[in-house]
């Protein structure tokens, strides 16, 4: 599958910005059956400083300053994408979760140390034994790692109410616990944050859905926005993508665009400034299939 991707995002300041530094995460990965053909990114103003270059995970990075007075800032990352159909694998065949679990248990073999680092908490993700109890459901004794993970999906897909109002960005995920609802950020926390609680390496994978869905089917929920989801490691199979919002495995509807312990690796704009005040954000994602 090939697409198209526009992905805009405005900033209005209520007063001027003197100065501002971002780090900018749109570039599609290059990796795991999908090819980026093209990548631009127009900033406006345009900045006095700009670089790029691949952060610990892989991802590309643009870095750029912008040194003049301005209260409006936009910035339009444009993407030629082809995302490649891959046959899933048989997840009954996968290898028993606890099985999984013991390889990454200390002393890890060099062979296991990349995944382990997704066994770990990180920033805004803690293991604990109340999301433990909530994934075990899901992995009775003896269950397929995949078979698990993919019941684990289901169950979040069916326990969490899809609101955008109900979270932010920057609602901690105990809050999140509490009210059973948010968005696919959200979503993609819950069940990375539930299987390292059982001592399993996930990640979080940030992208993009198709904006048109195929004849006859519904339309996915996290079209014509960033989306995110999350990946499962299993030894057999390496590292297998789950997206609890739509409750699917990952196939050619979706983009990635990069990975990491959780939001804060991947965040698609970030930074600081001098100045601004208040601020309005409007953010415009367009996904275009294309032949």
């Amino acid at each position: 599958m090939n697409y198209r991707i526009t992905h805009r995002t405005t900033y209005e300041y209520a007063a001027p910005v003197t100065a501002s530094f971002h780090a900018a995460r749109f570039e599609p990965r290059r990796s795991d059956g999908q090819a980026c053909g093209s990548f631009a990114l127009e900033v406006s103003p345009p900045p006095a400083v700009r670089k790029t270059r691949s952060d610990y995970f892989g991802n590309s990075v643009s870095f750029f300053s912008i040194q003049e007075v301005h209260r409006r800032l936009e910035v339009t990352a444009s993407s030629r994408v082809s995302v490649a159909s891959v046959k899933q694998p048989t997840l009954s065949q996968s290898t028993p979760w606890e099985q999984v679990r013991a390889r990454f248990r200390d002393p890890v073999s060099p062979a296991n140390v990349k995944p382990y680092e997704f066994c770990l908490d990180s920033p805004l993700l803690v293991a604990s034994a109340e999301l433990a109890d909530y994934a075990k459901v899901s992995f009775a004794a003896g269950t397929p790692m995949l078979v698990g993970v993919r019941e684990l999906t289901n169950r979040i897909f069916r326990d969490f109410k899809y609101d955008p109002r109900a979270t932010t960005v920057a609602t901690p995920l105990h809050e999140v616990w509490r009210k059973r609802a948010g968005v696919c950020q959200d979503f993609a926390h819950i069940g990375i944050a539930a299987l390292r609680s059982l001592g399993l390496p996930a990640r979080y994978v940030s992208g993009y859905l198709r904006t048109i869905p195929r004849a006859g089917m519904r339309r996915l929920v996290g079209a014509d926005a960033s989306h995110a989801w999350f990946a499962a490691f299993c030894p057999q199979h390496g590292w297998l993508e789950f997206d609890p919002t739509n409750d699917l495995l990952v196939g050619d509807d979706h983009i990635r665009v990069a990975f990491g312990r959780d939001f804060s690796d991947v965040s698609p704009l970030s930074g600081i400034l001098t100045g601004g005040g208040e601020h309005d954000v409007r953010v415009a994602v367009d996904v275009e299939p294309v032949d």
